[in-house]
């Protein structure tokens, strides 16, 4: 009705795609919001839980709008005092949490520190084949269920930048989601195990090590031998949320475990909710990409539904992008992201212009100048960020730590390994098996090799697989320097059209809504100017072939 569709023959019935439809909330106790950018935590403050909290039920009521029927509260980077949330001195707040959500349809997740019975000083160790830390486990779901009777389960980080895991005993990932498994399994409870598991600790000098193998190396060998209630928890690229990366090839190889998709809602790559970047067609690329694993028809969506292979658990999650800013997301046209997640996860066959105009007409009204520049800046805006930004699926190129702002070598010796290796010759990393890490062996055999050869590589993936001349030819028939120029041009030029076309609706949407946006854009634009200068000025003095359209390069 608020859309304006017709209710005369109103006659719909649906089922949602995927069973699990969750969210990731990386909040911590302080009342801090790691990858946050829209305020301070709705769930903690000051070592507190905001049990009592109007905020919570108002959010339950948003996650229950668009379908969602899973959250997680707290940050997968679990510190000491978050530990403290599967005791019993905060059970009871948390479980008061759990049973607002509860009236929603939505069951409450924690993420737990792996190392919790060290942490909390009770066990002298958390190897996972030792019986003291399996009952320490078992006796802490105990508790966790008296509390809460329908608690969804744990999300687990484990050897993995740094945080604590099965690797510290010489165990694998099994030995430990399976010991965790095993005391929930009782209660119906299910371990979500993160496969962000890499080297971060690299040497950049060493060109054989190869972070975008990592995940599909640590976890495929390993499939069959997970317990029925653990689910991996698969980054949809094999890097971290960039603005451009293939599908991860872990997603659906691993047929006997059970596996989830995991978005970014938050925007820590593309404009940190101070940019426009409406992601739902990044998330429809996605889904709809083909992985062949069991032939044609083998795409993302039908994995994550349960279709492809046959999961007991299975779906998709997301990191929230909601904080406590009175608009929930810092930025007003940030929130169809949100929304939007909820609904493309409750059906994929939804097109990315049918979600932003529904998503425009239930939050500016049904005027038709309003209607046509809020959906047209939505559905251009992640290819403008792309465009002024990293190039051709290389990624990264951000300042260190903020990953905010333009830093072309800013992760080029560093030990994480997001490296461009571009020298005066030309860019990208080479991924073949032919001469490179060999990644691009992990995908199914046609993906494989249309990866592998240059002449079929998707031009917009081409840097990430392949290191080139700055003359190679794409096959836009432009040259990779030339594409680097011109579309940090046009990209800073589509956005300036933009802000021209966001100033016309004055008058005709709320003031408030008007002059926040008009101000974020005005950030972004500086903000794309200096990406614009900074990358092309780097690949002029790298490359010294100059811009053939004669433009400002410093």
């Amino acid at each position: 009705m608020a859309t304006g569709s017709g209710i005369e023959a109103l006659d719909i019935a649906e089922a949602p795609a995927c069973k699990l439809r969750m969210i990731n909330h990386w909040d911590n106790m302080d009342g801090s919001v790691e990858r946050g950018y829209a305020g301070r935590s709705i769930f903690f403050r000051n070592g507190e839980v905001l049990a009592s909290s109007p905020r919570i039920r108002d959010y339950a009521r948003l996650m229950a709008s668009i379908g969602l029927n899973g959250i997680a509260i707290n940050n997968v980077n679990v510190h000491r005092l978050e530990s403290s949330l599967i005791t019993e001195r905060l059970l009871p707040d948390v479980a008061a949490i759990a049973e607002l959500f509860r009236e929603y349809g939505i069951r409450l997740f924690l993420s737990v520190n792996y190392a919790s019975p060290v942490e909390l000083g009770e066990l002298p160790t958390a190897d996972p084949v030792d019986r003291r830390v399996a009952e320490w486990w078992m006796r802490r779901a105990a508790d966790i269920y008296r509390h809460i009777p329908d608690f969804g389960g744990f999300v687990v980080k484990a050897d993995s930048e740094n945080r604590p895991g099965p690797f510290t005993y010489g165990r694998d990932h099994a030995d430990g989601a399976n010991m965790l498994a095993d005391a929930l399994a009782p209660y119906g409870g299910l371990v979500l195990w993160r496969c962000f598991v890499y080297n971060c600790r690299q040497d950049w000098r060493d060109r054989t090590t190869d972070r975008a193998r990592a995940a599909y190396d640590h976890f495929k060998p390993l499939d069959g031998r997970f317990r029925d209630n653990v689910v991996l928890q698969i980054k949809n690229g094999p890097m971290d949320f960039q603005v451009r990366e293939p599908v991860s090839p872990l997603f659906g190889a691993m047929e006997r475990t059970n596996q989830i998709m995991e978005f970014q809602i938050t925007q820590e790559y593309t404009g940190q909710q101070r940019h426009v970047c409406y992601l739902i067609p990044q998330w429809k690329e996605i889904l709809d990409f083909d992985t062949l694993l069991k032939g044609e028809g083998s795409a993302v969506k039908a994995i994550a539904a349960g279709q492809v292979h046959p999961y007991t658990h299975c779906g998709i999650t997301a990191v929230s992008n909601v904080g406590d800013d009175d608009n929930w997301t810092g930025h007003h046209l940030a929130q169809a992201n949100l929304y939007g997640y909820g609904r493309l996860i409750w059906n994929p066959e939804l097109a990315a212009a049918e979600i932003a105009e529904e998503w425009t007409r239930l939050t500016f009204g049904a005027d038709p100048e309003a209607l046509s520049v809020v959906t047209g800046l939505l559905l251009e805006s992640w290819p403008i960020y792309e465009q002024y930004t990293s190039p051709l699926g290389v990624g990264w190129m951000v300042k260190p730590h903020v990953h905010y702002g333009p830093d072309v070598d800013g992760y080029e010796y560093s030990k994480w390994g997001t490296y461009h290796f571009a020298d005066c010759r030309g860019i990208g990393v080479d991924r073949t098996q032919a001469s490179g890490t060999g990644y691009t062996a992990q995908y199914e055999s046609a993906n494989a090799e249309r990866y592998e050869r240059l002449e079929t590589c998707p031009d917009e993936l081409l840097l990430f697989f392949h290191h080139v001349p700055y003359t190679h030819r794409l096959q836009s028939g432009k040259t990779v320097i030339q594409h680097i120029y011109d579309t940090h041009f046009e990209g800073v030029e589509r956005l300036q059209y933009w802000i021209g076309r966001w100033a016309e609706l004055e008058g005709k949407i709320d003031a408030d809504r008007f002059g926040h946006v008009s101000e974020r854009l005005k950030e972004q634009l500086d903000s794309a100017k200096e990406w614009r200068d900074v990358i092309n000025t780097y690949f002029y003095r790298k490359s010294g072939i100059a811009d053939e359209r004669g433009r400002v390069i410093y």
